[in-house]
């Protein structure tokens, strides 16, 4: 039934393809570049049809080449994964997560400790940074965790929650805020579209006229310092529900104005198509649901 396909080849073009060069399939596979290129030509002859665009110091995938990748690549890490499941003194399984250092270290890093409890055999590595990450590229990380107001129609997702903004600041700025203008704590956001007109929109809400009498305005790169600079008394933090979350339970951050908030985007953790099958990532799925379900924040 599979005698004539062409195994090699089909693997040497999943490495180019993932990579997007052929030089760094080469130096995966342990082949020459020459070698990658052979199998290459030799797979779309035998199919017909060109399956990578030539540029110059570059690849790019046809649409035909497209198809064949998100295919092969589901497949090959399928059997990969079975392989794993046969070997009588496999490794301890891995897991590598990718999501930005704010989300890791204000809801996600303190609730790891009942993942660890649930699935001691699972070594879990975060990998935080805002830059967005290509995961039909990248085949290092397992699944990310995204906040984005976009749709992801050729990943597969789990969709967490929605986020909403409001104000909160420590027990004693909050009192203070009720008889003088506060100092406002902000972020400055790589997509800014996401939180820029965040304050305004919730002063506009609130009929609150700080904005208009020349506040005294703090930015924080990332979400993590401004929540600890309100922690500090430094001011009140415009700040995710999500985010803010353990920060309230502790009693550190306290809401102003409660019933006022602003809509944000939404949380989606995500991976290729077929890896949602795979032991490890199939557990942090679960356990995620039941996290987002016990923190009261399900959709």
């Amino acid at each position: 039934m599979f005698a004539s396909l062409p195994l090699t080849a089909l693997r040497t073009f999943e490495s180019a393809s993932r990579l997007l060069s052929f030089k760094a399939a080469a130096q995966e596979l342990s082949v020459t570049p020459t070698a990658v290129s052979h199998q290459i030509r030799s797979l779309e002859t035998w199919l017909g049809v060109p399956l990578f665009e030539r540029l110059p110091r570059q690849v790019r995938l046809t649409e035909c080449g497209e198809r064949l990748f998100h295919s092969v690549h589901g497949a090959l890490l399928d059997v990969a994964q079975s392989l794993d499941t046969l070997r009588p003194q496999r490794s301890t399984g891995h897991l590598t997560v990718s999501t930005t250092p704010a989300f890791a270290a204000l809801w996600l890093v303190p609730r790891l400790g009942r993942f660890y409890a649930a699935h001691p055999g699972i070594n879990l590595r975060l990998d935080t940074q805002c830059e967005v990450v290509d995961l039909q590229q990248d085949a290092s990380v397992d699944l990310v965790i995204r906040y984005s107001l976009d749709d992801y129609p050729n990943l597969y997702g789990l969709c967490l929650f929605d986020e909403s903004f409001a104000v909160y600041g420590s027990p004693e700025q909050v009192v203070l805020a009720q008889t003088q203008a506060p100092t406002l704590i902000s972020v400055r956001w790589h997509n800014s579209k996401l939180y820029a007109l965040g304050w305004q929109a919730w002063c506009e809400k609130a009929g609150e006229r700080w904005l208009q009498d020349a506040p005294v305005l703090r930015e924080y790169d990332e979400e993590h310092y401004a929540l600890q600079a309100a922690i500090a008394g430094q001011g009140l933090v415009l700040a995710s529900n999500i985010l803010v979350s353990e920060s309230l339970a502790s009693g550190l951050l306290v809401p102003y104005r409660p019933r006022i908030s602003v809509d944000g985007a939404g949380y989606s953790a995500l991976c290729v198509p077929g890896r949602e099958r795979h032991p490890p990532v199939r557990a942090f799925f679960q356990w995620m649901q039941e996290e987002v379900r016990l923190s009261g924040h399900a959709l």
